[in-house]
């Protein structure tokens, strides 16, 4: 079995909204409630769900650049969750984080060689005689010239600037990597390098990474696992070919519905949802879904779905399944709505 390089149980961050006179908080807005999942050694998870769902605050909690309001972050063995501001400061170089925007991500004051090679400097990642050399190999290996190390980054294009942010990432020797959309921005042609480049470094250096995205066939390429988020909470977790083949959560049916096949002879079973995702500052009662499930029963309005192991790694938060072990749905249920109908 791998080694389990990152451990989130029960993960929750609350922003206070609203004080009393005195102050305490009476009011919060509930970005990530009650996540849980495990991440292997050199493995990939996906993390998927509509904007505002809680994806990118759940990995920034997770590299704790947020505090956490409730739940266990462990990382490489070592329970993080209450780690002070000097104990992280060690743990920084491990755990980077690639984020959406490469244009405003990058000091338009500092040379990529310097961007690139602060926190070498700053963590003393090798020793000065060799801080050149050594940032010149990293970008290298992100497929940047070497005449690039005294340029600025407003000389260079969106994809440009993105490899620039990998190798900043990649230059402190992490173990862990949060990729918070980190191709969202750019062209089809551009995606496609960066994610064959993200996935030679992990297999080169063994990186583990959270590949946060919108794109679900950027998704099903590059990850290994796949959670789905939906208002704050993982509604389902497993294996990338239990999720894509076999979505068992509504909500994941749905999303996988609207992918697009590029063949004119295949049509999507398109599920379409009803309405707005509803305020995390004021969840529905019960299942957070219910509100836009097409398969609600009375139960998901009152009482909120166990997440449940429904075999080989596969977790679900659905009252469509037996929270008591028991089945309560027909079989065709558990079987994927994307199914491909030839005409």
């Amino acid at each position: 079995m791998s080694e389990v390089i990152l451990r989130v149980e029960h993960l929750k961050k609350y922003f206070p909204l609203n004080t009393d006179f005195f102050g305490r908080p009476t009011r919060f807005l509930k970005a990530v409630d009650d996540v849980s999942f495990t991440l292997e050694a050199g493995k990939t998870v996906g993390i998927v769900g509509e904007s505002g769902c809680g994806k990118t605050t759940m990995g920034r909690t997770i590299l704790q650049l947020y505090p956490v309001t409730e739940g266990t972050v462990e990382f490489d063995g070592v329970d993080i969750t209450h780690f002070k501001p000097s104990q992280m400061r060690k743990l920084r170089p491990q755990m980077q984080i690639i984020f959406q925007d490469p244009y405003s991500s990058l000091s338009p004051r500092l040379p990529v060689g310097e961007i690139i090679g602060e926190g070498v400097r700053e963590h003393n990642i090798v020793p000065k005689s060799e801080y050149k050399e050594y940032v010149l190999g990293v970008m290298k290996k992100c497929g940047l010239q070497p005449h690039y190390f005294s340029r600025y980054p407003h000389e260079f294009s969106g994809g440009q600037r993105q490899r620039i942010c990998i190798a900043r990432a990649l230059a402190l020797k992490p173990k862990l990597i949060v990729c918070d959309e980190p191709v969202s921005a750019l062209d089809v042609s551009i995606q496609a390098q960066i994610i064959n480049l993200l996935q030679d470094l992990q297999s080169e250096e063994g990186l583990s990474y959270i590949f946060i995205s919108h794109d679900l066939s950027v998704v099903e390429h590059i990850s290994d696992y796949v959670g789905v988020m939906y208002l704050g909470s993982m509604v389902e977790y497993g294996a990338k070919e239990d999720i894509f083949r076999s979505p068992m959560h509504p909500y994941t049916q749905a999303l996988l519905s609207a992918v697009p096949v590029p063949d004119p002879d295949v049509h999507n079973k398109q599920i379409l949802l009803s309405g707005d995702i509803p305020s995390p500052a004021d969840p529905p009662k019960g299942c957070k879904f219910h509100t836009r499930c097409g398969k609600c029963m009375e139960i998901c309005k009152e009482k909120a779905p166990e997440y449940r192991d429904y075999g080989n790694g596969h977790f679900v938060a659905c009252h469509l399944y037996g929270q008591d072990g028991g089945a309560f749905a027909a079989e065709e249920d558990k079987q994927s709505l994307v199914t491909k109908d030839k005409e």
